[in-house]
């Protein structure tokens, strides 16, 4: 008779009471101790209810196959075939068992995602209702319209539509109070350029013909390389860049050290740029928001708030003389105008024309103008006083992806596919135009230095010019190959005085070109 746990004769036989078979000792001992039940039926058993059975000893036969080493291999042989199969069978069970807590935790982490997701969302609607209710007093069927366009996410209500022209009669307005103060810091502003001397710290001609690459940073994603635009704090020498990979970096360019990451847009950030003082960034992104970012004295940048008046990817972003207001231009056809301590659009300017929408923006120093560039190679000067489109420059091929206005206060520059045109707002004609690159190779970027004494283009390189009057010929005095790979330099901005330039590209990389090391001239 053999036991009904091991199938083998048993050494020490006994039998259960209740169920009546035969086991070996210890192993229905040891059965019943951890559980307490019978092991082959499962009724509930104890020590008592087995009986030992008392058999004389016996000698076990050898098995056949252990008369001899070739049989014992192969008992040894099969053994460890057994084992190998069943270690395989737990292998299987341990993969199974981490695909199924994988799966799990992607689906614990992604719930984590949405929550978090609608939380800030309802705290943004929540703080933007909060900034309308302290707003003036205004009529209540303006206050309905203001409300839905501020809790919109970046499109009009089919309301609005049907409303038409009552919607946009809902935005104060640039007031009386207000073209007082502009046409005071145009007043200021004019008087001090007339007065203007060039900087005794500025960088000659000789310095920017001696500039090299001096350092390069990589401070966007790997995964979605590519730097759009770029702003510079002066008075604290910080850099900001725009990515593809929808944050906006900012970099201390003395320590080189990344001092806040903006994160926030769902796509990318098209432009951005420092509120002198204030310590406030404005991004505008291609999910047809503005975001405002406040800093701290510590170096740390927190969100403030978000602008959801555009219908339309933003395009640009550009600060007032005064630092109070700023503007934001989109692709569809609308400029806003807003207050920047409340974050109000005061009036939302629409390009009745038949031009398209606009893909560049600048204020003029002074401030009481503003260009826009379009996506169908139009260039538009408005008076922000009364927003009325005072001049149209035409000319150029493709989008018109950069303004920048001289210093000087009557030169503008603007590039586009076919090149850069420089534009004399006294005669409103075009005196001189830069054709760089091949028809295909379209211009990124153009940009005045502070001082007026230096124009800097960027395309599939970057090159610097010497500022002259209208007759005078404007001499490339220095070009640099893109060191980005990828033929595209997208932005570039110089530093104070001249010291450098910063130049952003579709590698991710920052690049600063300056003196080198060895001239110590610069770094003083």
């Amino acid at each position: 008779m053999n036991c009904s746990i091991s199938g083998e004769v048993p050494e020490e036989p006994v039998v259960s009471k209740k169920s009546g078979l035969l086991f070996e000792r210890r192993l229905v001992e040891r059965h019943i101790s951890d559980y307490g039940k019978c092991p082959i039926t499962g009724e509930q058993t104890s020590m008592e209810d087995l009986v030992p059975i008392k058999a004389g000893k016996i000698a076990k036969p050898r098995p056949i196959q252990a008369a001899s080493i070739p049989g014992m291999l192969s008992i040894f042989q099969n053994e460890w075939d057994s084992l190998m199969l069943s270690n395989f069978a737990l292998e299987q069970q341990l993969h199974t068992a981490r695909q199924e807590l994988s799966h799990a935790l992607y689906q614990h982490d992604a719930a984590c995602r949405v929550i978090a997701r609608l939380k800030k969302e309802k705290n943004e609607a929540i703080s933007l209702l909060a900034q309308s209710e302290r707003q003036m007093p205004i009529p209540s069927t303006t206050a309905i319209a203001v409300n839905v366009s501020s809790l919109s996410n970046g499109k009009r209500a089919a309301e609005d539509e049907d409303l038409g022209h009552v919607a946009k009669k809902a935005r104060p307005g640039i007031t009386d109070h207000l073209i007082e103060e502009l046409t005071e810091c145009n007043a200021s502003l004019s008087q001090q350029r007339k007065k203007r001397q060039i900087p005794s710290m500025l960088a000659s001609s000789d310095d920017v013909e001696r500039y090299t690459q001096l350092s390069s940073h990589p401070l966007h994603k790997t995964n979605k390389p590519g730097i759009l635009s770029l702003d510079i704090n002066y008075s604290k020498d910080i850099i900001a860049t725009g990515g593809i990979d929808t944050s906006a970096v900012l970099f201390d360019r003395q320590s080189g050290e990344i001092l806040s990451i903006l994160s926030g847009h769902s796509k990318k950030v098209t432009s951005l740029k420092f509120v002198n003082e204030s310590g406030i960034v404005l991004t505008g992104s291609s999910d047809k928001t503005v975001r405002i970012w406040q800093g701290s004295e510590e170096g740390n940048y927190t969100y403030r708030q978000t602008l959801k008046d555009h219908s339309d990817e933003v395009q640009a972003v550009t600060v007032h003389a005064t630092n109070n207001y700023f503007v934001t231009a989109s692709l569809d056809k609308t400029w806003c105008f807003y207050d920047l301590s409340s974050g109000l659009c005061l009036t939302q300017v629409e390009d009745t024309s038949d031009s398209e929408g606009y893909t560049s923006a600048s204020f003029h120093p002074d401030g009481l103008i503003l260009g826009t560039g379009t996506s169908d190679a139009v260039v538009k000067i408005w008076d922000v006083k009364t927003q009325a489109n005072v001049a149209t420059f035409t000319g150029h091929t493709g989008a018109v992806t950069a303004i920048s206005f001289s210093e000087n206060g009557y030169f503008l520059a603007t590039a586009a596919t076919d090149g850069v045109k420089l534009w004399d707002l006294r005669k409103l004609k075009n005196f001189r135009s830069f054709s760089p690159y091949d028809p295909d190779t379209p211009t990124n970027s153009v940009q005045f230095d502070h001082s007026g004494c230096f124009l800097a283009l960027a395309g599939s390189d970057i090159r610097v010019y010497q500022v002259a009057n209208v007759k005078s010929e404007w001499n490339c005095i220095k070009m640099f190959p893109d060191m980005s790979g990828t033929g595209k330099a997208t932005c570039v901005n110089f530093g104070p005085d001249a010291k450098y330039l910063a130049v952003g590209s579709m590698d991710r990389n920052l690049r600063i070109f300056g003196l080198p090391v060895d001239d110590g001239s610069m770094e003083t």
